[in-house]
């Protein structure tokens, strides 16, 4: 196991700020949503990396819905934080708002669901520590966690 053998979700909570650049925008004056999901994939492997101070690789992305659109010139706010620990695995609940920097409006944009997994130097799943929870919201975010990582393993199997 790595370090500690415990850690709470407060402990490797990431957060980032990104403002959105001309180049980032597409024909309908948007955020490109590959840019969007790019940002997401990020800051759920560095909260990932925090709590298991090893590699990690991405293994699934779940309900990622756009829920309002970004502009140019919006800050987009993101923050990841654990919600569920297996034995090497990590979900990773990653919200997003967008800011009006002018007007100082924020709105949430969406809500990601992601799985990374703990790797050694020869690309091994490696145990991560476990998760520390200490409010009755973590115990609820582990508790829905579960339940979509189950339900990952029953679509898995129909699909094989």
């Amino acid at each position: 196991m790595n370090q500690a053998t415990e850690k709470s979700p407060q402990e490797t909570e990431t957060q980032s700020r990104k403002l959105v650049m001309p180049d980032q925008i597409n024909a309908d004056g948007r955020l490109f949503g590959g840019q969007m999901m790019a940002w997401i994939d990020k800051i759920a492997a560095m909260t990932a990396q925090r709590h298991s101070n090893s590699q990690v690789v991405t293994a699934s992305i779940d309900s990622l819905a756009f829920l309002a659109p970004v502009s140019l010139g919006d800050h987009v706010i993101l923050r990841g934080r654990l919600v569920y620990v297996g034995r090497s695995s990590m979900e990773i609940r990653v919200d997003v708002w967008k800011e009006n920097p002018i007007l100082g409006e924020r709105a949430k944009c969406t809500r990601a669901f992601l799985t990374f997994v703990a790797i050694d130097k020869n690309g091994k799943s490696l145990a991560v520590p476990r998760l520390k929870l200490e409010t009755e919201e973590e115990h609820n975010d582990f508790e829905s966690a579960r339940i979509r990582l189950e339900l990952r393993k029953n679509l898995a199997a129909t699909l094989e």
